[in-house]
């Protein structure tokens, strides 16, 4: 081989390699994008009472299973729903039953309980040390306290069930519920009023179920439009 022969040789090969190399390069920078932008799926443990179980409503109507639907579309998606809740249960019960079910982590814990404390007139020095308790429970299962959502105890004096003690319940609710709302600001956990939503709409068409006292799903779903952006933020 001449001398000119092999430089043009070997300048084609050195042309070949360097092509190669830019080639893997760009194939490597999609797949990356790739990575970033599939679906995050996330386990989500609802605790509570009949307001968390969605008393009155069919199941895919409770806010809980709304919330799971909700982010169906989106990225960060709740994949697994996890309720432990019923109708009637205070504070204690939920702690007890908590005890027997020993639930697993989750990537998201809401609590919301209290109510029944206060309908069946129980201690509310009680019912503080136990939410405290609870609290303290969610955040362990959720393995952070930004992991933890809080919903507020809506007011059911605004219903036919409790029109005649209206004035008393809100007064005692509004207690409960600043008590709640200061525990969560003095942890730094995510502190959702939904109490609001059930004064505005009261016994509105369409607010209640068709026992007229728990929320209707059409309520759920303006408390479900309230949490959906904390949501999102916790599962960043």
């Amino acid at each position: 081989m001449t001398k000119k022969a092999f430089i043009f040789l070997s300048g084609i090969l050195l042309l070949f390699c360097c092509c190669s190399s830019n080639s893997e390069s760009t194939t490597a920078e999609p797949e990356s994008e790739l990575e970033n932008d599939q679906v995050k799926t996330f386990s989500f443990l609802a605790l509570g009472d009949s307001y968390t179980i969605g008393q009155g409503v069919e199941q895919a109507e409770s806010w809980p299973f709304q919330l799971k639907n909700a982010t169906k579309a989106s990225k960060r998606r709740i994949e697994k729903l996890t309720v432990i809740a019923r109708t009637g249960w205070t504070t204690g019960n939920l702690l007890n039953a908590i005890q027997e079910q020993s639930p697993s982590n989750h990537d998201l814990v809401s609590l919301l309980i209290g109510v029944n404390n206060q309908f069946q007139g129980g201690s509310f020095s009680k019912f503080q040390e136990e939410f405290d308790r609870l609290l303290d429970i969610a955040i362990d299962l959720a393995q952070s306290n930004k992991k933890v959502m809080v919903v507020s105890i809506p007011d059911y004096g605004v219903t036919p069930f409790g029109l005649n003690n209206s004035e008393m319940i809100a007064n005692e609710l509004d207690n409960y519920n600043a008590y709640i709302q200061q525990r969560c600001t003095d942890i730094e956990v995510a502190f959702v009023d939904v109490t609001t939503i059930s004064r505005n709409l009261g016994a509105s068409d369409n607010a209640l179920a068709d026992d007229n006292l728990h929320p209707s799903g059409y309520q759920y779903n303006l408390w479900v439009e309230k949490m959906l952006p904390v949501v999102e933020e916790i599962l960043k």
